[in-house]
């Protein structure tokens, strides 16, 4: 028998054992991988991750705890900058007519009683005739009146007809005073007016020194009475209020100065002194108005503009963590804790409180297999100094919480998936 008739077939055996012996193999790995991957998720929530011990010594995390540090405090707040009403100012017709002419425009500063626009009206001009006339007539009855005070002293004339004289100059009197202040109001001076100088036109006056925000009025158009002409408004005496919530509000004062921006554009400051401190919550809100005058140059700034104000308060003990163990996600700030550690047999433990005091807290151990549960917690950042920043957990945590002071960023982004994979 010629053994070289077997040699294909041994081999044939051997390259299939070799092939079972690899997919077995791949089970085994793609068995333990989904194990593992099934227990990472047990663990990971949306606001928790964790970390191997080789991981954390390679990014280096630190750890410290929530304290009370003595720093400068500020209060950050919005507000908008806002005109007194006795500022602002809308020119109107007294009279109806047509407007004439318009010698301003939308930004012009203009002062106290000049002309805003002029209007036309035949009633002005029937107003100024009655009164020319009215006047006229008032002369001759005050002439009669006296006339009959002369009769009747000399019982030349009936009492009645001294009773009708002095009946018909008070009338004519009443009547002279009303279209004089009629005239007036409208802006003919009564004093100088004549049949030569009867006016068919009158002039619209800014009421107070300003700005020119608004012209409603076109030429030729037709007002009625009392209809706006323009609107002008004075910055000289332009404020802020500003808007804080009840458990801030024992932190200011009256002739306390304001630190304030434009929220659209920072780049320059302005100051501002309160004035006022309202005693009622706003309108669908928590909050209560601050009321503070601006100070200084004003320039650039215009009524209704949004601000950001900075308040500086006492120095005082606040909680606060480091600086650098605050991260941002998506508009929101965060510290890490560590909320626990699994081992190898897969079950999760609490972490341990630690006591004690120093600024940088022991680096909890975990096993060669195990892992650390990291938590991440919204906070309120309050005042920054001295590289630490207050902080207002929005979520209880305990107070020996181990807090992430140097790392955080490492964990936000392993949690996120936005920059570390684990390898």
């Amino acid at each position: 028998m010629n053994i070289n008739n077997y040699k294909t077939p041994v081999r044939v055996h051997i390259g299939f054992l070799k092939f079972f012996l690899l997919l077995f193999l791949f089970a085994c790995n793609t068995q333990t991988h989904e194990e593992n991957t099934s227990e990472q998720h047990e663990h990971e929530s949306a606001n928790t991750t964790s970390l191997s011990a080789e991981q954390m010594n390679a990014i280096g995390i630190r750890f410290s705890k929530l304290e009370k540090k003595q720093l400068t405090a500020s209060l950050k707040a919005n507000g908008i900058l806002n005109v007194p009403n006795q500022n602002r100012a809308t020119a109107t017709a007294l009279m109806g007519g047509v407007i004439k002419s318009i010698l301003v425009q939308a930004g012009n500063n203009i002062h106290k009683g000049q002309t805003i626009a002029t209007i036309s009206n035949t009633t002005f001009v029937t107003m100024q005739e009655e009164y020319l006339s009215t006047s006229a007539k008032l002369t001759f009855a005050e002439t009669e009146f006296k006339r009959q005070q002369e009769l009747s002293a000399g019982n030349a004339t009936a009492l009645k007809n001294l009773q009708q004289a002095e009946s018909e100059m008070k009338t004519l009197k009443a009547r002279k005073v009303s279209l004089q202040k009629q005239l007036e109001m409208i802006g003919i001076q009564t004093a100088s007016l004549t049949a030569d100088n009867i006016q068919s036109v009158i002039s619209i006056n800014s009421p107070i020194n300003g700005a020119v925000r608004d012209i409603m009025v076109n030429i030729g158009s037709y007002v009625e009475a009392n209809n706006p002409i323009a609107d002008i408004i004075d910055n000289s005496q332009l404020h802020l209020d500003l808007f804080v919530y009840e458990k801030d509000l024992s932190k200011l004062r009256e002739g306390q100065i304001i630190h304030f921006t434009l929220t659209n554009n920072p780049g320059k400051e302005y100051d501002a002194k309160i004035y006022a401190i309202s005693n009622t919550f706003e309108t669908n809100s928590k909050a209560i108005a601050i009321h503070a005058m601006v100070e200084g140059n004003k320039q650039g700034l215009i009524d209704g503009m949004s601000i950001t104000a900075i308040v500086s308060l006492e120095k005082a003990m606040l909680d606060a963590v480091p600086s650098d163990a605050i991260v941002n996600y998506q508009g929101t700030d965060y510290i890490f804790i560590i909320a626990g550690a699994t081992n190898a047999d897969n079950h999760q433990h609490t972490a341990d409180a630690h006591d004690g005091h120093s600024h940088e807290a022991e680096q909890p151990k975990a096993s060669a297999s195990g892992e650390t549960i990291f938590e991440r917690i919204p906070v309120r950042k309050g005042t920054s100094d001295v590289g630490y920043t207050e902080i207002t957990p929005l979520k209880e945590i305990p107070r020996d919480a181990q807090i992430v002071s140097k790392g955080a960023f490492f964990i936000l982004a392993k949690m996120t998936n936005t920059g570390v994979h684990e390898h």
